[in-house]
């Protein structure tokens, strides 16, 4: 008697309907994955509360610490970038409010990628061939000092300029820098001996001489332009950890910055 094979039926197929239901389920997932690589605000909050109607969606654009607070400070106390904006933004505008309270051109301020410039008019800080401050210069540092300490932390660089007037007859290479050198140096002086958040190693006097005009010098109306201390600010590029001066001098020079462990 011959046996006849067992059919399976149709049963044997049910694991291809498991498998197309999973992967459909994959594509699904990598959809939504897709979906969210750009984030919109409201589409998010859609999909968080479909799957809890209670969660409470957070709005605020700033990220929460650990303990809930709205803080992303980070890097061991090191300021963010936007602070350093903000710093800088501020000691911009205390600058030009002190200028707009002085005489016309005792002071000009701008603002550059990434630095604040002030160009002091060296009559108002200086007399004629001289280097010592005048009180009024005196005067005018006081109401800067505040805003320079207050923004010490996210300095990199003060560089202080001095410069000349183009010598009217004979021309004395020696006395020319050493006149414009020792102008930025007295500034220099002033702001350190009456600070006590300015650091030292972050100031840089320079003296350029009559080299480095900003305007002519046949009218002394222009001659009193060129005879001037400048003063460019920069901040810290914190996203570059080579972007500090001081730090690129330690590093390149093989030492170890004081303070720093």
């Amino acid at each position: 008697m011959a046996l006849k094979k067992k059919s399976g039926g149709e049963g044997g197929a049910n694991w291809m309907d498991t498998y197309g239901d999973m992967v459909t389920l994959l594509l699904c997932f990598f959809v939504l994955l897709y979906s969210m690589s750009t984030i919109d605000q409201e589409k998010w909050m859609m999909i968080v509360q479909s799957f809890n109607k209670t969660a409470e969606v957070s709005v605020d654009d700033r990220p929460t610490g650990p303990d809930g607070e709205g803080t992303n400070d980070g890097g061991g106390g090191m300021p963010s970038t936007t602070d350093v904006d903000s710093a800088m933004e501020e000691l911009l505008e205390f600058l030009e409010m002190t200028a707009a309270g002085q005489a016309s051109d005792a002071i000009s301020v701008s603002q550059g990628d990434g630095y604040v410039y002030v160009a002091f008019n060296s009559s108002v800080f200086f007399d004629g061939d001289k280097w010592e401050l005048r009180p009024e210069g005196k005067a005018i540092l006081d109401e800067i000092l505040p805003a320079l300490d207050a923004a010490a932390p996210f300095v990199d660089e003060i560089r202080v300029s001095g410069h000349t007037a183009r010598a009217q007859g004979t021309y004395n290479v020696e006395w020319d820098f050493r006149l414009s050198s020792m102008r930025a140096v007295e500034v220099v002086s002033y702001l350190l001996g009456n600070s006590n958040e300015l650091d030292p190693a972050r100031i840089q006097p320079m003296g350029y001489g009559q080299w480095r005009p900003v305007a002519g010098n046949e009218a002394e109306s222009d001659r009193s332009k060129n005879r001037r201390v400048e003063m460019m600010i920069t901040g810290k590029d914190i996203e570059d950890k080579m972007g500090d001066s001081i730090t690129q001098y330690y590093t390149s020079t093989d030492q170890t910055q004081p303070g720093v462990s």
